[in-house]
């Protein structure tokens, strides 16, 4: 560690400590005599992934996104290795993580806004293929229809269905560019006076739909027992300041909020569920598959028009 840090700064560090956040990089913040630095190690990309998102990080920086640039190497690039495995050093970024419960719509407005930020800055810059689309849920869906517990294994054929009818609906001209895919509370930092510091983790960030994003974030801030309308509407509110919607995109949210909740029903019956099952660890209560279930039910009762209602 202590060669692979002297690349990127003079100091040795005084104290470097494990952080138990995230299931598949390993991180640590590194104590120095005068900051503190965040160093990850990219357990499941390969060199190239890592140095294409550590020069998307940098490029979005540097055009106003809320997200820490890596540190460059003194040998260039921004990308070393440690334990055989890339890894890369960022500011350390303060703040602290919502609870679902004091989610306020000025915070929704700020999340929606700096989506809407990312959206812009992000449409020319090279991106590839997600991990989650259709056809990658499709083979997750075969290990859910393979599983053990019957429970579980019954999933399988209603969510194919609803898969196949939601995706049909979909317009496929609605703009693309790149799509952060994962923006949940755990991947934002707040300031104690309430202003957004960070967004994090860009590990599922790709070429997307532009509404499919704001769906997935609409869905994981808004959504407490219930939809609460007036988080989801101050997070299009924040995101419409930067980035209006035209009356098509409008449209297209239902059924891209469906593939969303879908997506995340499915990798959590095969991530926590599924691994829960193969591995005997307890699951996670707050990686239940069946919250998506309710949110695709909402979104399934409420239709465009109550879609509209409850956003706009």
């Amino acid at each position: 560690m202590r060669v692979f840090l002297l690349d990127y700064v003079d100091s040795p560090p005084l104290a470097l400590a494990g952080i138990e956040r995230g299931t598949v990089n390993s991180s640590y913040a590194l104590s120095l005599p005068n900051e503190r630095l965040f160093v990850r190690i990219y357990e499941e990309q390969d060199l190239a992934g890592a140095r294409d998102e550590t020069g998307r990080l940098s490029l979005l920086a540097s055009r106003g996104v809320s997200t820490p640039a890596p540190l460059a190497r003194k040998g260039g690039g921004f990308i070393g290795e440690l334990a055989g495995k890339p890894a890369a050093v960022f500011p350390w970024c303060d703040g602290d993580m919502r609870c679902l419960r004091a989610v306020a719509p000025d915070d929704g407005r700020r999340v929606g806004e700096a989506l809407g930020r990312l959206h812009e800055a992000g449409k020319d810059t090279p991106r590839a293929a997600g991990r989650f689309e259709p056809t990658d849920l499709r083979v997750r869906l075969a290990r859910i229809a393979a599983a053990s517990d019957p429970t579980l294994a019954a999933e399988a054929a209603p969510l194919e269905a609803k898969l196949t009818a939601w995706e049909a609906q979909r317009n496929p001209q609605l703009p693309r560019g790149l799509i952060h895919g994962d923006l949940f509370r755990d991947n934002v930092l707040w300031r104690r006076d309430g202003t957004l510091s960070a967004l994090l983790d860009f590990e599922s960030a790709s070429d997307g739909t532009l509404a499919y994003d704001l769906m997935v974030t609409i869905l994981a801030w808004s959504f407490k027992d219930t939809l609460d309308p007036a988080i989801a509407r101050s997070i299009t509110q924040g995101y419409e300041s930067v980035r209006p919607l035209p009356p098509a995109e409008r449209r297209g949210l239902l059924a891209e909020g469906a593939i969303a909740a879908i997506r995340f029903t499915v990798t959590r019956l095969t991530d926590d569920a599924l691994r829960a099952l193969e591995t005997g660890r307890p699951r996670r209560p707050d990686k239940d598959y069946r919250r998506f279930l309710r949110r695709l039910e909402w979104l399934e009762a409420a239709g465009e028009a109550g879609l509209d209602r409850a956003f706009f």
